[in-house]
């Protein structure tokens, strides 16, 4: 990797105050020791972010679609993501997409795949396998006559019934087209006990490896029934956990299958073929509990913990509405899940029980508990110094807690749906699906230039993430930039008695200009592609970071 600048390696590890109120970006900055970069994109923008710890950005990417939802920089350092599509058939759904793209570092779009007719439609997260296949949650729409031979009792339906399938795209970069070489059904693995003349009748209590059709009883919005919020894989299990809004639990199916095992109750290492093979949170769904026993409440983000860190093989949960009407208010907590599973992958289960834990094995929740609320979307992961990074997506806050469960790290996002908000005004429209901590050794960052890009606010203060080598205290009477926005000719000038240097970056982080500058400079920008860039200028002791919008 090549080394970052000195700025953004050399810090003073204590905490920081401002000299007035952050309302957006770096809001805290405690006893950090690593570097590490966060990946992000706002529900209402295109572009995708990745920041550096003092909130800064170094590398940008540009899409023509808002995110669908979550993004990834993959070991390669190209960037996937989804991007939302209109589709009258899903209309107005929450967590549409219908397109998957990969950008190259550089911002060049190399892959992209459509899942989005009139039957179907890709939606809130997808996940890249080892083997450089992409898994993907799909809509998949059912006529009124479907749900009715299915055993849903169809006065709760309107006019159509959307279930779901996991299809895994085997990638073609030479003609950018995919092939589906694996999919898993949930309509095949179906129980009801509404109607004994329609198909999948039996006891629902009996079978908690199939899903009653029948539950929820009501479904919102229009026809989305499980409502599949987010996706995971397991390598060593060759497993795949799957989180559902709706049924308020996490389920894990066999990916080790062939598409014919998946259809069926029999097949793949776990010999059930694509049927439930764990699931947790809420045993009413199967009849095994009531809604004293519900544990997971319309939760987001379910992953594994890798095995490399710390609660290796759990998983872990953003738990979105635990205290909804609550005497004390909204909360939501981040959990752990110690699942009952072998080394080979299979979970027990006790004749005529709910699956365990009764509960889960570690919980945050904020103090006061309505500190951590986001009534949807939100994520959480584990990362490689047993820190946890937390994404309360409704307010677009990222905050970092380390093994004691103290917050070490905040950022507010201050990207909205109309543009960047400016330090000091109160972030509105800036939700975020989920962000993602990539540390410095990630080989998806190898050899890639980090160059900080300053903040991405508008105005911002001076940073909090200040270098020992650096003067914490920065003159803003020394320099000028002016005007910006610019049309035509970008004018710098400094104000003291030295020598400086003059450096244009654009959001790629890719140097565009550079010169020395004793006294002012007029750069002649008529020709730059409009947009964002970023302007350093490096006086001795001090760096100056900011933004310039060429229109």
């Amino acid at each position: 990797m090549k080394k970052a600048p000195l700025i953004l390696i050399l810090f003073i590890i204590t905490t920081f105050t401002f000299s007035k109120a952050q309302t957006i970006g770096l809001t805290k900055y405690t006893n950090l020791t690593e570097i590490d970069y966060v990946l992000f994109s706002a529900i209402g923008d295109t572009n995708t972010f990745l920041i550096d710890q003092c909130g800064e950005l170094v590398h940008q990417w540009a899409s023509s679609y808002n995110p669908a939802m979550a993004v990834y920089l993959l070991p390669n350092g190209n960037l996937l993501r989804p991007g939302r599509l209109n589709n009258t058939f899903f209309p107005n759904a929450a967590g549409r997409g219908g397109m998957i793209e990969i950008y190259d570092w550089n911002g060049s779009l190399i892959w992209d795949y459509q899942i989005s007719n009139t039957t179907q439609m890709q939606h809130h997260d997808v996940e890249y396998l080892p083997n450089g296949n992409i898994l993907a949650i799909v809509w998949d729409l059912k006529t009124m006559a479907e749900a009715d031979m299915a055993g849903r009792d169809t006065n709760t339906v309107d006019n159509t019934f959307w279930s779901e399938k996991i299809i895994e795209i085997q990638p073609n970069y030479a003609t950018n087209t995919g092939t589906i070489v694996w999919e898993w059904h949930l309509w095949d693995h179906l129980i009801q006990d509404y109607d004994n003349s329609k198909n999948n009748y039996g006891v629902v209590s009996n079978s908690p490896e199939l899903v009653d059709v029948n539950y929820p009883s009501t479904i919102q919005p229009q026809s989305d029934w499980a409502h599949v919020n987010g996706i995971d894989y397991n390598a060593s299990l060759d497993q795949i956990v799957l989180s559902s809004h709706n049924f308020s639990e996490l389920w894990v199916i066999d990916h080790s299958t062939t598409t014919v095992e998946a259809a069926s109750h029999s097949g793949g290492n776990s010999g059930k073929g694509g049927d439930i093979l764990y699931r947790w949170g809420n045993p009413a769904a199967y009849q095994r509990g009531t809604s004293v026993d519900q544990k997971l409440f319309k939760q987001h983000d379910v992953r594994w913990i890798e095995d490399t860190l710390v609660d290796a093989g759990k998983f872990m949960v953003f738990n979105n509405q635990v205290g909804q009407g609550a005497p004390g208010g909204n909360y939501s907590s981040v959990d752990i899940i110690d699942p009952p599973v072998d080394i080979n992958g299979n979970y027990t289960l006790v004749s005529g029980q709910s699956y365990g834990p009764l509960n889960a094995s570690w919980t945050y929740i904020a103090n006061p508990p309505s500190d951590l609320y986001s009534s949807n979307i939100s994520g959480a992961h584990r990362f490689e110094n047993g820190h946890t990074l937390i994404c309360e997506g409704n307010s677009g806050r990222f905050f970092e807690l380390d093994q004691n469960d103290s917050i070490v790290w905040e950022y507010i996002n201050p990207m909205s749906n109309v543009g960047m908000i400016s330090q000091g005004d109160n972030p509105q429209n800036n939700s975020v699906f989920r962000c993602t901590d990539y540390s410095a050794n990630y080989p998806g960052l190898n050899g890639q230039s980090l160059v900080s890009m300053g903040p991405l606010e508008l105005n911002p203060t001076s940073s909090i993430c200040t270098p020992t080598a650096v003067d914490n205290e920065v003159d803003e009477t020394n320099y000028s930039v002016y005007p910006n926005p610019t049309r035509n000719t970008l004018n710098v000038s400094v104000n003291k008695n030295t020598s400086a240097e003059l450096s244009l970056f654009n959001t790629l982080g890719q140097e565009i200009y550079r010169s020395a500058i004793k006294s002012s400079v007029a750069i002649d920008v008529s020709s730059w592609e409009k947009g964002i860039y970023f302007i350093r200028i490096t006086f001795p002791g001090y760096q100056y970071l900011s933004k310039v919008i060429i229109e």
